[in-house]
């Protein structure tokens, strides 16, 4: 596996992809920002409940393939759906299929329209609110502000009614770390819905100036900060029959504890929730009984020194209420799945890889289907694993990122997939690993423009044990007998991966506009990103910043190596834990590096939220180490470049008190620097003003490398 491991990354690193048209044109800042035709097409393809067809959407109709003859027909058309519904939609991009009707949601409406009449069969109306979800038969759950209602079609009515704004009810919680993604979690039968209550009322309040009203306002919002109060989650279930709450009783750990990965069972009667201690490395994966919220038993514990960090729900064995597929990277160094027994409480490896996975689907109670690095970490492959003996098929041979999708019956997957110089290919193959035929294949969307040579490879970590993955792009008409500057374009933060072996590996376009105008531009994942496993995600753990330096140096090293590299002419930059990035290596290797744009940088890790805060770095007391070894503040007066700042005035992630504690240190300094807001932006800048945006850093490291 290792010798063809090699092979196989020597080939990534002597075929480049010159895609091109030597001659073309040149990117417009606008192109390179806003897209205008340059996006690479593809054909989303939704399975039929029975699986005989797959479709797709094709001149404003829905076209279904028979999978075993290949013949194709119309289910239905745009007009059709408008004459059913009596709506005027404009497209037919998102549907799906249930009890042998089309389901389509738009403007505020769920409708179901009989396949074989193309007659309307129910026209529910959306209750108005936020995070709407359905239980199904036109009931749904919503918030409003910080409450949490029920509507049918007959009636409203408020779950929670608290006065007090702290109490957040059916939101998001814990900054949507721990793959938290919303706050309502309905039974599968859709009689009970548990939530998410968040108590703000301890956690500090940060103000933001909106300068769009007359007078100037401020937005407050709530920012727990590292290593001060946090806030307090519980998680409701709601019985939509009885119209009664029950709390979950949860006392593991502290009261500022995580709550993640709400899991119900296959009958709708119990819970399961992960729960995380504050310091992150204790979880407790417990069941709750779903009636009366008291806790029933703890399944399985998971501990590690530097942090634990639950991402993922569990996934019921189909037919089976007393065995789930769980996934963590804290047992064997890397994301694997795990079978485990709720009545046994045993923990049995199912993917036996040094690699990650990520689960995928399964499919008859025998099958499970998901997506692994094994190959490669820029290449993503689905396999199946039988439960039953723990036979591997491997099903995706061609190099590159595939995204699956698996009938219902099991017996056949939608492969999307792209490469370095592939834009897209969809394939219809069979889950036996026997017989693929290609349905679709995107043409090159930028065959027009001029680009230069795109390369990928890797080089050693400077600790010499990983193998960092770079893409490299050189200037249009390159000649290796000049001398060209270099832009690195950095992230290099937790669960992160900038590089992969997709369509031109990954490239933003505004990196391929700077090779047209005679830059070299260097992207690499350092140790601390994502996709090769525990150790090399953890190596940056309370030390943030510093492995991840070291080794963007060894890839400036090796860029240096070559002679057309302009080692005196080097510039950074990055978004973000970007901008921190290369604030870090403007001033810890001043020598290095000549201009940096750092955008939305963290400035000082203190400043920072607690829950991806203390994961990584903990808190100043218990590292203070850490926190002064990574601090920017001090670093100030060490700035010799030229430094540009961007920053979004309304910044909710990274807020104001970085950015500009770092420009008082540099005034207190005497150190000069340039600093550019967004007055009306968030994190970052999006929409048109984008391109003023990326104007700005070009005309950087124009006038300045």
């Amino acid at each position: 596996m290792k010798k063809l491991l090699i092979s196989f990354l020597l080939l990534l690193a002597c075929v480049p992809y010159v895609g091109a048209q030597e001659g073309g044109k040149l990117l417009s800042m606008e192109e390179a920002v806003l897209g205008y035709g340059l996006y690479v097409q593809n054909r989303r393809c939704v399975w039929t409940e029975d699986s005989s067809a797959y479709t797709y959407v094709d001149n404003n109709a829905i076209v279904a393939v028979d999978v075993r003859t290949g013949k194709s027909r119309n289910v239905i058309t745009l007009d059709e759906v408008k004459a059913a519904t009596g709506a005027e939609l404009r497209s037919l991009a998102s549907y799906a299929f249930a009890d042998g009707a089309l389901l389509i949601t738009a403007a505020g409406h769920d409708y179901a329209i009989g396949l074989d009449s193309k007659e309307l069969i129910y026209d529910y109306v959306q209750p108005k609110g936020e995070n709407v979800t359905s239980l199904g038969g036109g009931r749904y759950v919503f918030t409003r502000e910080n409450n949490l209602y029920y509507a049918d079609q007959t009636e409203e009515r408020a779950i929670t009614s608290y006065v007090n704004k702290n109490m957040v009810c059916g939101q998001s919680v814990s900054r949507n770390e721990f793959g938290i993604s919303g706050g309502i979690f309905p039974s599968p039968d859709g009689s009970k819905v548990a939530f998410y209550r968040k108590d703000e009322s301890r956690v500090t309040s940060f103000p933001l100036l909106d300068v769009t009203t007359r007078t100037g306002s401020l937005m407050e919002i709530k920012y727990p900060m590292n290593g001060m109060a946090s806030e307090f989650v519980a998680v409701g279930v709601y019985d939509v029959n009885t119209k009664k709450t029950v709390w979950l009783d949860v006392d593991d750990f502290d009261a500022e504890r995580y709550l993640t990965n709400v899991t119900w069972d296959l009958a709708g009667e119990k819970l399961y929730v992960q729960v995380l201690d504050r310091a992150q490395k204790h979880m407790n994966l417990n069941s709750y009984d779903a009636a009366t919220g008291e806790f029933v038993k703890k399944i399985l514990s998971e501990e590690n020194e530097k942090f634990v960090e639950p991402q993922n729900p569990l996934y019921f064995v189909e037919g089976d209420a007393d065995k789930f597929i769980y996934t963590t990277d804290n047992r064997d160094g890397f994301y694997n799945l795990y079978l485990c027994s709720v009545s046994e409480g045993t923990v049995e490896r199912l993917t036996k890889t040094d690699a990650d996975v990520a689960y995928l689907a399964q499919r008859g109670g025998r099958y499970v289907y998901y997506t692994s690095a094994e190959v490669s970490p820029v290449d993503n492959h689905l396999f199946r694993v039988d439960m039953k003996n723990g036979k591997v098929l491997r099903l995706t041979s061609e190099a590159g990122w595939h995204t699956c999708a698996v009938s219902p019956d099991g017996k056949y997957f939608i492969d999307s997939y792209s490469s370095l110089d592939v834009p897209r290919v969809v394939k219809l193959a069979d889950t036996e690993g026997k017989k693929s035929s290609e349905i679709y294949r995107a043409e090159n969307p930028s065959a027009a423009f001029n680009y230069g040579e795109i390369t990928m490879g890797t080089i050693k970590s400077a600790d010499g044990r990983f193998d960092n993955h770079y893409r490299l792009i050189k200037p249009i008409n390159f000649d290796p007998s000049k001398k060209y500057p270099v832009i690195v374009y950095v992230y290099g933060g937790p669960h992160s991966q900038m590089v992969q072996n997709t369509f031109q590996a990954s490239m933003g376009r505004w990196e391929m506009y700077m090779a047209q105008r005679g830059y070299v531009v260097f992207v690499m994942d350092n140790r601390g990103t994502d996709n090769q496993g525990a150790e090399f995600a953890k190596a940056t753990h309370k030390y943030l910043g510093q492995c991840e330096m070291e080794d963007q140096v060894k890839g400036i090293e090796w860029l240096k190596s070559h002679p057309w590299v302009d080692g005196e002419r080097i510039g950074v930059h990055g978004w973000s834990y970007g901008g921190f990035m290369t604030i870090s290596l403007m001033t810890n290797y001043p020598d290095l590096f000549k201009v940096g744009v750092a955008g939305g940088p963290v400035i000082d890790w203190k400043w920072y939220e607690v829950m991806y805060g203390e994961r990584y770095m903990e808190t100043a007391v218990t590292n203070p180490d850490g926190f002064e070894k990574t601090s920017l503040i001090p670093m100030a007066s060490k700035l010799e470049g030229k430094l540009l700042i961007c920053q979004g005035t309304i910044d909710n992630t990274v807020v104001w008190q970085h950015c500009l504690n770092f420009v008082e240190a540099c005034i207190k300094s005497g150190v000069q620097l340039d600093f550019f807001p967004y007055p009306t932006h968030e994190h970052n800048v999006y929409g048109v003003d984008r391109v003023h945006l990326m104007q700005k850093v070009t005309d950087y490291f124009e006038d300045n490398l």
